[in-house]
């Protein structure tokens, strides 16, 4: 498990669209790992992902897959 010092001075950025402040926002910290996290909360819990399971996880999100209607 990778400590939350690995996303220290990480460039946080959240969607375009999200305009009602119920957001995430994602890092990369060297091309290694990838974190999310609650905008609302910059101090809490980080979620942390390799970047082909973030891919993974964008590319079925884009596809719509994950839709749950």
């Amino acid at each position: 498990m990778r400590k939350r010092s690995t996303l220290v001075g990480a460039t946080w950025r959240k969607s375009g669209v999200s305009g009602d402040g119920n957001c995430v926002e994602v890092a990369s910290a060297m091309g290694a790992i990838v974190g999310v996290r609650d905008s609302k909360d910059a101090d809490g819990g980080v979620l942390v992902f390799s970047p082909d399971a973030w891919a993974a996880f964008m590319g079925r999100v884009k596809d719509g897959r994950l839709d749950g209607r």
